[in-house]
């Protein structure tokens, strides 16, 4: 067993579970925001109801979040202290600042607004929301500015051999971290969006399946009230209308912001790792052409015998120059390049221990990046159409009673998590072997990569490494569980799950006093009446 493919699949499983997590807090918590601030403006109960049920599992996933997150900086101690000893000169200033300024202030906040209903006044109690969204979303900058460095060292010079920061402003201005800091936020808002709108059409569908709201001869939708069940009245269909809406308009955005803002990262990468990309493309010889489709043995370390069967021609040379004729280096002539730079066999330094001589293999997985690539592109597309369909679909007031697409609407959740999964992965496998990658043209500061044979801990036998990744994957499918429990409990609970007190109220919050009352006695076993 090799502890370098060890610690690596840890760190992937982790911080890919951890990054499930991440796009919805990002995504969910301006939306739940603009629900409050709607609220605030005009007194509508509809928007309370609203925020209180999505600002609800905004929570859990949050809550979720910071649990899985912790794990990630112990690692870099346990199984990647060398790779920390390379990078903590510069990760030291993004990392502080995004636990001492970022993850803090977001907490802080955010803790006053759970407890600052009924406490606070209107706009403070908002004002506290929107304070502990900017946190998170300068939370994820600072980390995808550590993240981008890997990618693109810049700021630093080489001292002793390890990088020395010198331009704070070069490190947190990193033309790869402000388009991979875009990239990531516009995704983030399309999964929090698609996340709202499958479970609005749920509750829909749901009020269609049990009667309560019909249609006429036009198709429009008849609103009708439950009698004797507290939360299916017809401000209830409000709720889940408003909401399906919401997020289909963010939804569209966010998708249109993700394709602009991946096109500019792409040009990037062509830039800074071309050979990421030419495997991405399983381009084994320079050209201009797409290829939407080949075949041949893509695991392979060259890809010789891998052919185009669907290509586009022209679309390979837009994507990477802006132009349609400018040829792109494939994998045969950029692995000599690195070669030449970097050199054809691991060097002889006892830090890489048994792996010292051996030849590198400078090709990503090209099964991983091709397929990851068009997987990242694919499920995006998948999204952005579900988001349209559900627009369209619910122009008459309500959805259609059909119950596999009721289920298709709650899949399609899944889409942008599985795109942005796949982009995630993508990134980090293809920049393989480095840790750090290294610079090939003027635009970053030569001589400073790091491989990844050379940044796992050398005290930690592969047994140890093997025992923390299945302790970890263990812990995780646990949480997993624990988090699936909860955002199924709640949302099947709908409006009256997070505000119990409407079951004894009318259903109709009165004022901001009785709106953000605490729940009564006979909810106290509810897990997070704290919360409000």
């Amino acid at each position: 067993m090799d502890p370098v493919e060890i610690a690596r699949w840890q760190f992937g499983i982790t911080t890919v579970y951890h990054f499930w997590l991440v796009p919805l807090t990002l995504g969910l918590g301006p939306v739940v925001a603009y629900m409050q601030t709607m609220w605030v403006r005009t007194g509508n109960a509809r928007y309370l109801k609203m925020t209180k049920f999505w600002g609800k599992l905004y929570l859990i996933n949050f809550i979720l979040g910071v649990a899985t997150g912790l794990v990630q900086e112990f690692q870099f101690g346990m199984a990647w202290s060398e790779y920390s000893r390379f990078v903590g000169d510069v990760f030291g200033a993004p990392l502080a600042m995004e636990g001492l300024l970022a993850f803090f202030f977001e907490s802080t906040f955010l803790g006053l607004w759970i407890f600052g209903w009924n406490k606070l006044p209107k706009k403070l109690h908002l004002a506290s929301l929107y304070i502990a969204i900017i946190g998170s979303i300068a939370s994820a900058y600072f980390i995808i500015v550590a993240n981008s460095w890997m990618q693109h060292p810049v700021g630093v010079k080489l001292v002793d051999g390890h990088p020395v920061m010198v331009d704070i402003w070069a490190v947190l201005g990193n033309n790869t971290a402000v388009t991979a800091f875009a990239h990531t936020l516009t995704g983030s808002f399309g999964a929090g969006a698609a996340f709202i709108m499958g479970i609005s059409w749920y509750h829909l569908w749901r009020r269609r399946r049990d009667g309560i709201d019909t249609v006429n001869a036009t198709g429009h939708v008849v609103i009708g009230s439950a009698v004797g069940v507290p939360g299916r009245d017809k401000a209830d269909h409000s709720v889940w209308l408003t909401s399906l809406r919401v997020g289909g308009v963010v939804a569209i955005v966010a998708f249109a912001g993700v394709a602009i803002t991946g096109d500019a990262q792409g040009k990037l990468l062509f830039d800074q790792q071309p050979l990421k990309m030419a495997a991405a493309e399983a381009a084994c010889s320079d050209g201009t052409s797409f290829s939407v489709l080949s075949i041949g043995d893509l695991g392979s370390s060259n890809c010789n015998d891998v052919a185009g069967i669907i290509e586009i021609p022209g679309l390979l040379s837009f994507l990477a120059h802006g132009d349609f004729t400018t040829e792109v280096k494939g994998v045969s002539t950029l692995v000599p390049e690195y070669q030449a730079k970097y050199g054809t066999t691991i060097p002889d330094d006892p830090i890489y221990g048994d792996r010292a001589g051996t030849t590198i293999n400078y090709v990503p997985i090209m099964e991983v990046t091709y397929w990851g690539f068009r997987l990242m592109i694919g499920f995006g597309i998948l999204a952005a159409m579900a988001a349209a369909v559900a627009l369209w679909l619910s122009r008459k007031g309500t959805v259609p009673n059909s119950k596999w697409m009721m289920r298709t609407g709650l899949l399609s959740i899944l889409a942008p998590f599985v795109g942005i999964s796949a982009g995630w992965i993508f990134t980090e496998m293809g920049r393989q072997p480095f840790s750090v990658v290294p610079n090939p043209n003027p635009s970053g500061v030569d001589g400073v990569f790091m491989f990844t044979a050379a940044s796992v801990s050398p005290g930690v036998s592969a047994g140890e490494m093997l025992f923390s990744l299945i302790t970890l994957t263990l812990v995780y499918g646990a949480l997993l569980v624990v988090e699936v429990k909860l955002l199924v409990k709640y949302v099947r609970g709908g409006v009256i799950s997070a505000m119990p007190e409407l079951a004894h109220d009318n259903d109709e919050p009165q004022d901001h006093a009785t709106a953000g009352s605490a729940p009564d006695k006979k909810h106290g076993d509810d897990v997070l009446s704290f919360a409000y």
